[in-house]
C-alpha cells in the first residue's frame, strides 16, 4: 500500500466536485478555513458548475478530477460533496499518475467510488469530512480537526460508546469500505471490493431497511463478510421503513447479516452521515478492541 506524504503548512490542496451540484454559501466558509489554517487552495473550474443534480456535466467533472491527479504540487484532493455522480465519471480517469506522486483524496459518501478505486490501485486514501462540515456556528468542528490530524500526522485512535449490540473480540488488518450503497453499487465490477483478511467498516444515509437487508445478504451470498477480520458500522442515518414494518432496526439487520461469523462487531462508531465523522485512513492497517467502549488504532508502518 502506498501513503502519500503528510501535509506541512504551505501545502497545496485541490477541491473539486466530482458528483453533485455544490452550494457556495455551504462549502466557501470551510475552503476559506483550510486557508486560515496555513495551506494553499486550488478550486477545480467547475466545482460550481450546475447540470440538474451534478457540479457540471460528465466530462468537467472528470477534467477537475484529472488535472488535481496531474498536478505534482498538489498535496491533497479535498472533494467539495458527494451527492452521485463519481460512478459516471471513473472510467474518463487515468488514475496512473498518483502511484508517481501519490496524493491524499478525502471524502466520504458518494466518494467510496474513488476510494474503492484507489484502494485497488494500493493507494490509501482518507475518509473524512469535506467543507460543508468543517465549520459549525464558524467555529471548526471536531470532524475538521479530526481530518487536519490525520492529515498532518497521520496518526489515527477513536474511541466509541458503548452498544448493547457490539460483539466483543481483538482484531488487525487493513481497513476498507465506506458508504454502503455505494459498495453495493460496485459489486460485480473491477472495484467490487476484497475483504478477506480486513476491518470493513460501513455506513448510510436515508436508505430503506427492507434495502438494508438486500445489501447485507448480497455481501455475506458473495462471501465478502465470511472472512472478515471485523467490523466497524457507523451512522445509520434516517433510515426509512415502508408502510408494512420490516420488524428491524438497520444495526439489527447488519448482526444478523454476521451472525454465523465470530469476529469482532463495533456499532455506533463516529462515521458517516452524521455530525461527528471522524477521519480514517483507508488502507491502513488498524487494530480493533470491541468492549464496553471500543478503540480503533491505527499500527503506524
Amino acid at each position: 500500500m502506498i501513503f502519500p506524504e503528510n501535509l506541512k503548512k504551505g501545502d497545496r490542496i485541490r477541491i473539486i466536485a466530482p458528483a453533485g451540484k455544490v452550494q457556495k454559501d455551504k462549502v466557501l466558509p470551510g475552503i476559506e478555513l483550510l486557508q486560515d489554517v496555513g495551506y494553499e487552495v486550488l478550486l477545480g473550474k467547475h466545482v460550481f458548475d450546475r447540470i440538474f443534480q451534478y457540479a457540471g456535466n460528465d466530462l468537467h467533472r472528470a477534467a477537475d478530477l484529472q488535472e488535481a491527479i496531474d498536478d505534482t504540487q498538489t498535496k491533497a484532493i479535498i472533494c467539495a460533496r458527494g451527492g452521485y455522480g463519481s460512478v459516471r465519471i471513473i472510467e474518463k480517469i487515468d488514475f496512473s499518475p498518483l502511484l508517481k506522486n501519490p496524493k491524499w483524496l478525502v471524502g466520504f459518501s458518494d466518494i467510496t467510488i474513488l476510494h474503492s478505486i484507489l484502494n485497488k490501485l494500493g493507494l490509501a486514501s482518507i475518509h473524512g469530512a469535506m467543507p460543508a462540515f468543517f465549520l459549525e456556528n464558524k467555529k471548526p468542528t471536531r470532524s475538521f480537526l479530526s481530518l487536519m490530524d490525520l492529515l498532518s500526522t497521520g496518526k489515527s485512535q477513536t474511541e466509541t460508546v458503548a452498544n448493547s449490540l457490539n460483539r466483543a473480540g481483538v482484531c488487525s488488518g487493513e481497513l476498507v469500505g465506506g458508504n454502503l450503497s455505494l459498495l453495493y453499487s460496485l459489486q460485480g465490477t473491477p472495484w467490487q471490493l476484497d475483504t478477506s483478511g480486513k476491518i470493513l467498516m460501513i455506513e448510510d444515509l436515508s436508505e430503506y431497511l427492507y434495502h438494508t437487508d438486500r445489501m447485507m445478504q448480497n455481501l455475506r451470498m458473495t462471501g465478502q463478510l465470511k472472512h472478515l477480520a471485523g467490523l466497524v458500522v457507523g451512522g445509520f442515518t434516517d433510515m426509512k421503513d415502508n408502510e408494512s414494518p420490516f420488524g428491524k432496526s438497520a444495526y439489527e439487520i447488519i448482526l444478523e447479516s454476521v451472525k454465523d461469523y465470530q469476529f469482532p462487531v463495533c456499532f455506533d462508531f463516529p462515521v458517516g452521515h452524521i455530525p461527528k465523522n471522524l477521519s480514517l485512513m483507508l488502507g491502513a492497517k488498524y487494530s480493533l478492541e470491541v468492549k464496553y467502549n471500543s478503540t480503533l488504532t491505527r499500527i503506524q508502518p
